[in-house]
């Protein structure tokens, strides 16, 4: 525990902490969409079990791939000259996943009428617990790998997954409730995540996609959003005023 006593062991983990956090955005979007599936009373419990059962598999697979993260990187077959390793496959294969997830519960929620959305409110917590778990695997491997780049002490990479792993703990209830109670924020959520899938397809096909712009375009579709959500509490406002007069 010595390397704490130094400041670029602190500088080091505030920054990873940080990254963490952010690369851990889209985790809480899906974590908060995916419990809202159930009664409300069980979603604090499944985000909680989901992110700790998450956060025990990213310490563990931190620890493997630290020392075989050369091995994870090299290709084990070609196509066309260009070569696949299973950080590829599984960035590919992630993203599928999340492209097809996030598209069925965009038709799910406009194919839903009142008694659909009564049946959707109760699904198997079983389910919406192993669905929070997968996609976490999923998105760990994006911040296990950025761990990896920026630190070469394994004690300040596991620090740094923890604690932001814990954050994500505390304010995903906060999200789910906010997301439950303004639906065109959960299906802009839903779209988002649908473009992350799409980057992580590409980046498993060595196409690089620079980040910034993605989050460019999610934070000022959301302030768009968040515009029109004024707009339309002033307008409801002005018709209950009328309606009183």
């Amino acid at each position: 525990m010595d390397i704490f006593l130094t400041a670029e062991a602190w500088v080091s983990l505030l920054t990873l902490t940080l990254l963490e956090i952010v690369l851990g955005i889209d985790n809480i979007l899906f974590v908060s969409i995916v419990s809202n599936r159930l009664p409300e009373e069980k979603r604090g419990i499944a985000q909680r079990i989901g992110l700790f059962l998450a956060m025990l598999f990213r310490v563990g697979l931190l620890a493997v791939l630290a020392w075989m993260i050369n091995k994870l990187t090299d290709p084990i077959f070609y196509i066309f000259d260009m070569g696949f390793s299973f950080r590829e496959i599984i960035l590919a294969g992630g993203g599928l996943f999340l492209v097809a997830k996030s598209t069925s519960e965009i038709h799910a929620r406009m194919e839903a009428h009142e008694g659909k959305e009564e049946q959707r409110k109760t699904g198997k917590f079983f389910s919406v617990l192993m669905q929070i778990v997968l996609l976490n695997i999923v998105f760990s491997f994006d911040s296990i790998l950025t761990a990896i780049g920026l630190s070469s002490e394994l004690i300040i990479m596991i620090a740094a997954i923890v604690i932001s792993m814990l954050i994500m703990m505390i304010f995903a209830k906060a999200i789910g409730k906010f997301i439950a109670s303004h639906p065109t924020i959960e299906i802009l959520a839903l779209a988002f995540l649908i473009l992350i899938g799409f980057m992580l397809v590409l980046e498993g096909v060595h196409i690089e996609v620079p980040k910034g712009y993605i989050y460019f375009a999610v934070f000022f579709s959301l302030m768009v959003e968040i515009v029109n959500m004024r707009v339309r509490q002033n307008s409801q406002k002005k018709r209950d005023k009328k309606a009183t007069e």
